[in-house]
């Protein structure tokens, strides 16, 4: 049977009479400006690139499901978690950090480890990496931390001196550098890496009980890294190589698969805990709150268009469903702005209302938000739009509030009040074996001697030494020094 013959239009709908030629003045022109539809065609792919994410650019994405595995309404109310087989939807977009959207896939970065949940309450986000702890521990250091790990902006390159400069002036960093520097530094592919919600959440149950906890998604298709000589080998040879592994997997019916756990804290805990439960540096022991099983998270379905699904999904640490809250860690609290922020301005006040970011069909976005560029919906039509009104607009719900805790402080720039940096760095060094160990000091050596100043090196061996003796020696060896005196 002959298919019907598809008419191109322009952007209004209109027919289209002519793709391959602009309207000229004769054969050799010059072109007339009252050739609309080349106008429209230009103009449109001059803007096809919506802003790069400042971090983050470079990623890949799927959809697939969550299902519940373990009963844990003792420990929340969100209604995704509410029984044993209950499937959500949902997307997932994994990514690097610090390279622009056309570098590598294989670098040594961490790996974003972003969630969208479309629950029946409304969409819940979880924003993680495939690490379970971060670089700094206060947001007003992200910008500057993020500096580092970008282009010098005399030379426009990669600079090791800004790196390890920042590093060495920032103890906290030690354990997550560790990590990075590890055989984890550069995971195989996507499917091969545990996620991780990295910060401290608040779980809320029905009786109105909460607890702390963290999450911790496992992958089924068990750990894979790589070393850094078959990381820079892929960079040369298939850069996107992670991003097409991932959607070849999901193609040929090899579904990649994680298993979620949570640790679950008792609130006062936090306050006798040894390590502050909300500083994002640490860590909290398996043997104090060991892994409780929720459910099961499955990546079935490849997107249809990269740039509408991947490119424009926007995920935001507070986007939050009940049952679910956040903790005072002092990152994530300048995460729940941040990265709504970064959306409006990236892709536009009505992010939300993008097919991928949207709530699932069955539950209706009510609210008093109006207008705003590419609000493409009916802008609420004729209802109210204020509140309090006397038209039976929206109400908010006051059993849905966020659990309520006690705080209690002076208004003033501090710190944290701990300042053990070493500690868990120096234990993971210690349980790592020894090939793992050489492996590490190799790859650290071989960064660190990029930076032109010892005593950047020295500050930075002093860390390492900190953490375990051995450690900072075998890094003092590896670049000629010798770990400073007062280490």
């Amino acid at each position: 049977m002959k298919q019907q013959k598809q008419y191109m239009t322009n952007q209004a709908g209109a027919p289209v009479g002519d793709n391959q030629n602009s309207i000229t003045a004769g054969s050799r022109g010059p072109t007339l400006i009252q050739d609309v539809h080349l106008l429209e065609k230009l103009a449109h792919f001059n803007r096809e690139r919506i802003p790069e994410r400042v971090v983050h650019a470079k990623g890949a994405g799927a959809h697939g499901y969550f299902e519940v595995t373990n009963d844990v309404t003792a420990y929340t109310k969100a209604a995704f978690l509410s029984e044993v087989g209950k499937r959500t939807p949902m997307f997932a977009r994994f990514s690097t950090v610090a390279g622009e959207k056309g570098s590598a896939d294989s670098v040594r970065d961490p790996r974003g480890f972003a969630l969208k949940f479309y629950t029946e309450e409304g969409n819940y986000d979880l924003v993680g990496n495939n690490t379970p702890v971060f670089f700094v521990r206060d947001a007003i250091k992200f910008p500057d931390f993020i500096h580092t790990q970008k282009r010098n902006p005399a030379t426009n390159l990669k600079d090791p001196n800004a790196v390890w400069d920042f590093f060495s002036l920032s103890p906290e960093s030690l354990h997550q550098v560790t990590i990075l520097h590890s055989d984890r530094g550069i995971p195989a592919t996507f499917r091969h890496m545990n996620g991780y919600g990295s910060h401290t959440f608040k779980w809320t149950n029905a009786q109105g009980e909460s607890f702390w906890v963290k999450y911790h998604f496992k992958t089924e298709q068990g750990i894979k890294n790589m070393d850094e000589a078959t990381g820079q080998k892929l960079a040369g040879e298939n850069p996107d190589h992670a991003t097409e592994d991932l959607y070849v997997s999901i193609d040929n019916g090899d579904f990649p698969t994680w298993k979620l756990y949570v640790q679950i804290m008792p609130l006062e805990d936090a306050d006798t805990y040894r390590f502050d439960p909300f500083d994002v540096t640490k860590v909290w022991s398996h043997k104090d709150y060991p892994l409780v099983e929720v459910g099961r998270m499955v990546l079935d379905r490849n997107p249809d268009n990269y740039f509408a699904e991947v490119e424009q999904a926007a995920f935001s640490p507070g986007t939050l469903v009940p049952g679910i809250d956040v903790s005072p860690d002092k990152m994530l609290q300048g995460r729940l702005f941040a990265y709504s922020d970064a959306h409006r301005y990236r892709v536009g006040a009505n992010h939300e209302m993008l097919p991928i970011n949207r709530p699932r069909a069955d539950v209706e976005v009510r609210n008093y938000q109006r207008d705003g560029a590419m609000r493409f919906d009916q802008n609420g039509g004729g209802s109210v739009n204020y509140e309090p009104n006397s038209f039976n607009g929206p109400q908010a719900t006051p059993e849905n509030k966020q659990a309520a805790y006690p705080v209690s402080g002076i208004a003033d720039s501090v710190a944290y009040d701990h300042h053990d940096h070493f500690t868990q760095a120096g234990d993971l060094y210690r349980l790592m074996p020894e090939d793992e160990k050489t492996r590490l000091i190799d790859n650290i050596v071989g960064s660190m001697k990029g930076v032109a100043s010892d005593e950047i090196k020295l500050r930075q061996i002093e860390h390492f030494y900190k953490a375990d003796p051995e450690y900072g020696q075998r890094v003092a060896d590896g670049l000629g020094l010798s770990v400073p005196a007062n280490a």
